[in-house]
């Protein structure tokens, strides 16, 4: 099975300006990030993928391997998808975040595993959640899933709502009869199913929740979930990107 890893990368940011370019002890954010999945030794290729110049001329002069996409593509999965409806030869494809120079092998490993059932199409990865804060913030994304492991529904909301609430408030600990997850922003495909994705229309309940991986669940594609120890950390803002740093450097990483 021949499994590639993307890692979309745009330009423009809100929160923090150009945040694929900044510098993370002395590489761009991007860069890291690529670093980052490359160490796993999980993948035949890693590859950014980008629709600006600054970001590909980056990527190249610190050795990092890079292609260009279209400029016109509403998300990540779109840009992806130009990309690998060219390469017959891949069987799985991983999109991982630009912005996550954390990621651990640990978590892309239980992602791929997820492919040893045939039937899996879709892939993605989930944590558990313990902290009340977290289970009532709306951009922290929870999931629902059943017995066999794959997603029944996405939501900004508290999912499964706690009718009878039950809280350890000082330390803010959920204490739940089900396990309360959430959503990682790490996705796997199979490659045809990643086309099949992007050439469907977005679902009511997509544009209403504004989570993509809804319109997959809308038109019957299943998303297997791995269980992963924790989330990577990732970089929205000036302060994620400081404590970035701290963490970079505490790692002894170069």
């Amino acid at each position: 099975m021949k499994t590639i890893a993307l890692l979309p990368a745009r330009l423009a940011s809100s929160r923090l300006p150009e945040k694929m370019l900044t510098d993370l002890c002395g590489k761009p954010l991007i860069v890291r990030s690529w670093e980052a999945v490359m160490s796993s030794g999980l993948f035949d290729e890693v590859w950014i993928v980008t629709d600006h110049q600054r970001i590909y001329d980056a990527a190249q002069a610190h050795g990092a391997r890079v292609c260009m996409s279209r400029a016109d593509h509403l998300s990540g999965s779109d840009r992806l998808a130009e990309v690998v409806a060219t390469r017959s030869d891949v069987d799985v494809v991983v999109n991982v975040q630009g912005d996550e120079p954390f990621t651990s092998k640990a978590s892309l490993s239980a992602l791929l595993a997820c492919f040893n059932d045939p039937s899996v199409q879709v892939a993605s990865a989930c944590c558990s959640i313990e902290r009340l804060s977290d289970y009532q913030n709306p951009n922290v994304v929870k999931v629902v899933k059943n017995a066999a492991g794959d997603a029944l529904y996405f939501s900004r909301s508290p999912i499964p709502f706690a009718r009878d609430e039950v809280w350890q408030t000082d330390e803010e600990a959920i204490q739940l009869p089900a396990t309360v997850w959430q959503h990682l922003g790490l996705y796997a495909y199979r490659r045809e199913t990643l086309l099949q994705f992007t050439s469907l229309p977005p679902a009511p309940i997509e544009l209403t929740e504004k989570l993509e991986q809804l319109r997959l669940l809308h038109h019957g594609i299943p998303i297997r979930l791995a269980e992963v120890a924790e989330k990577a950390i990732g970089v929205d803002t000036a302060e994620d990107l400081d404590k970035a740093r701290e963490l970079f450097n505490s790692r002894g990483h170069t």
